[in-house]
C-alpha cells in the first residue's frame, strides 16, 4: 500500500494514525475502518471500501494508492466530500484523480 502524503484522516482517527497505519501495514483486523482510495486509470475517481474486505480469501491484490482513512462510511463520505470541494475550490473542476497525482509530485 502507497500512502498519499497530504493523507486525509477521519477525525475520530486523527490521535490515532500512526497506530492505524501500522495496523493496515501488518493486515490487522480493524472494525469499522474505511479505505478511500484511487482507482485506477479508466475507472472511477476514488473508491471507498471496508479494510475487512483486504483479509478475505480471494480478494483481489493490488498495490493501493490510500488517500484517506475514516471509522464508518458516514466519516468516509465526509472525507470524499471535503476532497471534492478541495479540488473544486482549486481548480474549478472534478478531475479528484489528477489532482490528487499532481499534489502527490509536487511534495
Amino acid at each position: 500500500m502507497k500512502y498519499y502524503k497530504h493523507l486525509y484522516i477521519g477525525e475520530s482517527l486523527r490521535k490515532k494514525k500512526k497506530k492505524v497505519l501500522a495496523r493496515l501495514e501488518k493486515r490487522k483486523f480493524m472494525p469499522g475502518i474505511y479505505l478511500i482510495v484511487l482507482c485506477g486509470p479508466g475507472r472511477n475517481q476514488l473508491e471507498i471500501f471496508n479494510v475487512s474486505q483486504l483479509l478475505q480469501k480471494g480478494y483481489p491484490e493490488r498495490d493501493y494508492f490510500v488517500v484517506g482513512i475514516a471509522k464508518g462510511f458516514d466519516e468516509s463520505a465526509e472525507i470524499l466530500e471535503e476532497i471534492a470541494k478541495s479540488v473544486y475550490n482549486e481548480t474549478r473542476g472534478a478531475d479528484i484523480r489528477s489532482y490528487i497525482l499532481n499534489k502527490e509530485q509536487e511534495g
